[in-house]
């Protein structure tokens, strides 16, 4: 379930202050094989809390259904997928539709070119609908995002429990970060080649989350 308790436009959602040079910096979490930054309240609480409304109703959601061994699986999220044209994207046997920047994401997409020099053509969001919702174990690691890619990563609405895995090394403990509404998540370096992530079920989670994972799309 979808928790929007009013209606908002698309145009109500505010804007944050302009930041001057690169912002707060991150909390760098030590990683092997990879790297991990994420910036706790990179989007200011009233503008996340205003996107989160405004994003949940006004994206194409969508249902995907993947091929797992063979057999149609709906994936447990809703998903949609936006960016440049000819930035197209799959997985699993199936090819996401490609919609036309939102003017949210689009803005975001700014922001994350000016605060962090990040160049990104393409944007996946997730709408997870409560605790039942989630992924499982993988790595954003598709030919078309290239060797080593840099995946942002922003979060909206209810808190949720993000986990990483290494691929190879077993003595390496799995890394448990929560993400509140508002912050990024930059997953750069090698870490899509040697870690996997996960957002785990929970039955206690009965609100809503969305996530926004920026990237870079080769074409050509």
């Amino acid at each position: 379930m979808v928790n929007h308790p009013h209606q908002q436009s698309l145009f109500d959602v505010p804007e944050s202050p302009k930041p001057s040079g690169t912002g707060a910096q991150p909390e760098v979490i030590a990683i092997k094989d990879g790297e991990l930054s994420l910036y706790h309240n990179w989007i200011d609480s009233h503008e996340a809390n205003a996107a989160f409304e405004a994003l949940s109703k006004q994206l194409a959601w969508e249902q995907s259904v993947i091929q797992i061994y063979g057999k149609p699986v709906s994936i447990p999220r809703l998903n949609a997928w936006y960016g440049d044209a000819g930035c197209h994207y799959g997985y699993s046997g199936y090819q996401l539709p490609l919609h036309d920047w939102h003017p949210t994401l689009l803005r975001w997409r700014q922001k994350l070119q000016d605060d962090l020099g990040l160049s990104v053509n393409s944007a996946l969001a997730n709408l997870y609908r409560d605790g039942q919702d989630g992924v499982g174990w993988h790595s954003d690691d598709e030919p078309e995002l290239g060797r080593d890619p840099t995946i942002a990563s922003i979060s909206l609405g209810v808190q949720r429990n993000f986990h990483l895995k290494h691929r190879f090394d077993a003595s390496q403990p799995t890394i448990k970060l929560s993400l509140p509404p508002g912050s990024l998540l930059i997953m750069s370096g090698k870490l899509q080649r040697f870690w996997l992530h996960s957002l785990p079920k929970s039955k206690r989670i009965d609100l809503s989350r969305i996530n926004l994972t920026y990237r870079h799309i080769k074409l050509g």
